[in-house]
């Protein structure tokens, strides 16, 4: 897309003010980006060019360029579109330009707006425009007076025209876009968003009891209570409604609107006009600004929870792996059996089998020898219980069979996994492609089973949207949701690197530069010649050209004879570290991972033209710690003894858990019992904590403590403060009243108890 220089000039200057940046980095990236060099790729090797932009800058710099570009696009198309009605005046013209968001835009576009045929532009055939003029020009006369000498075959009374010159004015004031910004503005600030059940439907809709008479600001509802009062009206358990108080609110919104008369006056006609001013609020203005409060405020929830959404996954992805170590999958279950799959250290699958150690059949005796038998065939170093029906069951029928094992033998490792997004990866057309005459329940062992292994490797398999850390994800922009969790899976990829002669195609299709097909490619050309013995071997893939090789190559690992290639260390920047290496005069095996050696190296005395003091810093730190894993160390959560069942639990129960999930109000954390518990926003530290993010990720363990069980709704409420004692708020920020259906609440629901929860927890 074409821009003038002016205008990307401006464009650069807005974007760095919004990302912290300066005019030229973003200028920088911004070339690069449309060059075709992926965020990864410009965030890990070209930092010199952008001044150490990192990848989240760039992620923004990318969606506001876009952005901003469609705008200046538009604000051209309007300029055209009025200047061909013959309708531009400098004064146009120059609000136009000036403009700064697409609605601001729109709003100055709307008179000229080619619509279809309004009362508006009935009354102005009517020839009822000269009567509003009138009125307009001398507002002391009566409008009633006035009106007869307008009256025709088409207007048949006074009334009659003095109605059609209300619709004028109403169209007019409607349209103005002195008028709208102001309103808009107003109603942004002063607005209420109440929410009223729907009479009858109190028990349908019971989930949402805390939205049958709820009201509050409309500027700082969250964005999690935004989405519940959405969902629920979808539903159609409440209805909703945006609108200042009515006691003064609705006064000052008229007011705001009859500004757009100008100076009126007195006399009967300006009460006429004022009146007009009154009714384009109450009956089309009104509606207008909820429909564009109702927009903005599900634009905004969405974009949070999709950030939430985004961050979740992010820490689910980057979760440490248990290693390259044999591993058998048990995916639980009761009538069907509880379906096995052993895996090497590679994930190879080496055996699969079916136990029913449970109702119907009872074949523990049969489902111990199994176990037995497979654990010692394979060497089984892990066991990867995945956490849905069955889970603590299972859970303890390993665990006793792990007692079983001879004296001298290494008993494995019990994890209870994370089962989401497995079935769906078991059904998938991919998952049918690797284990094309498996049974579809097994492979879904197989997926329980890699996945502790490497979360990475074997999620980036299953749709984001399956793997269930998100906040009203079927809720939000499903193509915002898409592209935002595509960037985080791509990051995640890329921060960790891949293996170039084990990763599967879903993985290599998500490292910079590559894609599906080139993915596919690699894997097929492994397949026919062998593994690669370098990087530089890749550009012997057919489709794969210089561009994707350069941004592909330094987020891949090979181990050969190159020792670089195992490292993250581009192969462009191999000379530079050669040279560092000659200057130390060793062997480049023998120095990479002497931290001792490296940091005795003068990083400038490497700079030259091309390769700037961050690459050879970054070079120093590779080969001070090649191939390093960003990912932290492994370690489980061990669930307590005989508590296996939402029954079990009591107020005080201190237990160890995993964090599943984590939203703006609080976290949710598996202990083991089917069902997970919350840790409200206010219980997850001994401090005041505004982001749960400050706190927890998904995948911590953390120990809990709890503080209610609710069994007939299924919801725990946890803890993770070491004491009663009140929460202290920042003197900045003062403790707000609860809105009036928080106070209403249940007896006993606690901080745990809206119906946010039930409604997340049905994502």
């Amino acid at each position: 897309m074409d821009i003038p220089a002016q205008t990307a000039t401006r464009i650069a200057r807005q974007i760095a003010t919004e990302i912290g940046a300066n005019r030229a980095q973003v200028t920088a990236a911004a070339d690069l980006l449309d060059g075709g060099a992926t965020v990864p790729f410009v965030a890990r090797y070209r930092k010199e060019v952008t001044g150490g932009l990192d990848d989240t800058q760039l992620r923004t710099l990318a969606e506001r360029l876009s952005y901003l570009r469609e705008m200046e696009a538009r604000r051209a198309s309007i300029l055209g579109s009025i200047r061909d009605q013959g309708k531009l005046t400098d004064d146009l013209a120059r609000a136009i330009g000036t403009a700064e968001t697409k609605a601001a835009l729109e709003d100055i576009y709307l008179p000229f707006k080619p619509k279809r045929r309004t009362k508006a532009m009935i009354a102005r055939e009517n020839g009822l425009e000269p009567l509003l003029r009138a009125i307009q020009a001398d507002p002391s006369r009566d409008p009633a007076a006035l009106a007869p000498a307008y009256l025709s075959e088409a207007v048949d009374s006074p009334k009659a025209a003095l109605d059609g010159a209300r619709d004028i004015l109403v169209e007019e004031l409607s349209e103005n876009a002195e008028v709208l910004g102001p309103l808009r503005d107003f109603m942004r600030r002063e607005a209420r968003i109440s929410a009223r059940v729907v009479p009858g439907k109190e028990e349908a809709g019971a989930k949402f009891s805390d939205y049958f008479a709820h009201s509050e600001g409309w500027s700082g509802i969250p964005g999690h209570r935004a989405l519940a009062i959405l969902r629920a009206a979808k539903e159609e358990v409440v209805t909703i409604e945006i609108a200042p108080e009515p006691e003064t609110g609705t006064a000052r919104a008229e007011g705001i609107v009859a500004r757009g008369l100008g100076a009126v006056g007195q006399g009967p006609g300006a009460d006429w006009l004022r009146g007009v001013a009154g009714w384009a609020w109450r009956v089309r203005l009104s509606n207008t600004m909820y429909i564009d409060l109702l927009t903005e405020l599900r634009a905004r929830a969405h974009a949070e929870a999709i950030q939430v959404f985004a961050r979740n996954l992010r820490d689910l992805l980057l979760a440490a792996p248990a290693g390259p170590r044999a591993t058998l999958g048990l995916d639980p279950g009761i009538r069907t059996g509880c379906k096995i799959a052993v895996v090497d250290g590679t994930g190879k699958l080496l055996d699969t089998a079916t136990i029913y150690p449970f109702q119907p059949k009872n074949d523990l005796r049969g489902a111990e020898a199994t176990l037995l038998a497979l654990i010692a065939k394979h060497g089984v170093d892990l066991i990867a219980i995945g956490n849905g029906t069955a889970s603590r069951e299972s859970e303890r029928l390993v665990a006793e069979e792990l007692k079983r094992l001879p004296k001298g033998v290494k008993a494995p490792t019990k994890v209870i996994v994370s089962e989401a997004g497995a079935s769906v990866y078991s059904a998938s057309e991919l998952a049918a492609k690797e284990f094309p005459g498996l049974d579809v329940s097994l492979r879904g062992a197989v997926s329980i089973a890699r996945r502790l292994q490497d979360p990475l490797a074997e999620l980036v398999k299953v749709p984001p949207q399956s793997i269930g850390v998100g906040q009203y994800q079927h809720d939000v922009d499903q193509r915002q949701l898409a592209k935002s969790l595509e960037a985080v899976v791509e990051d995640a990829v890329n921060a960790v690197g891949v293996d170039l002669n084990t990763a599967s195609a879903p993985l290599l299709a998500h490292v910079a530069g590559l894609g599906p097909s080139l993915a596919q490619a690699i894997v097929a050309h492994r397949d026919a010649q062998g593994a690669f013995p370098s990087r530089a071997a890749l550009k012997k893939v057919a489709g794969l050209g210089p561009k994707a090789f350069q941004q592909c190559a330094g987020f891949l690992r090979v181990q050969g004879p190159e020792p670089l290639d195992a490292s993250a260390v581009h192969p462009e920047a191999y000379g530079v570290a050669r040279k560092i290496v000659a200057a130390c005069g060793r062997d480049l095996r023998s120095l990479m991972g002497d931290a001792q050696a490296l940091k005795a190296v003068n990083a400038r005395d490497f700079v030259t033209e091309d390769f700037g003091l961050p690459t050879v810093r970054d070079i120093l730190a590779e080969l001070e710690k090649p191939g390093r894993d960003p990912r932290p160390g492994f370690v489980t959560a061990s669930f307590a003894e005989g508590v296996e069942d939402i029954k079990d639990l009591r107020p005080g129960m201190s237990l160890e858990g995993t964090v599943t999930n984590v939203a703006a109000f609080g976290a949710f954390v598996d202990i083991g019992v089917h069902q997970d518990g919350l840790v409200h926003v206010s219980q997850l530290a001994d401090r005041f904590v505004k982001d749960p993010h400050e706190v927890v990720k998904a995948g911590d363990v953390v120990r809990v403590r709890v503080t209610e069980v609710d069994a007939p709704r299924k919801r725990i409420g946890l803890t993770m403060r070491k004491d009663n004692a009140p929460t202290d708020r920042p003197a900045r920020e003062p403790a707000k009243p609860a809105p009036r259906a928080a106070q209403a609440a249940p007896k006993g629901a606690g901080a745990f108890g809206s119906a946010l929860a039930d409604a997340l927890r049905k994502r």
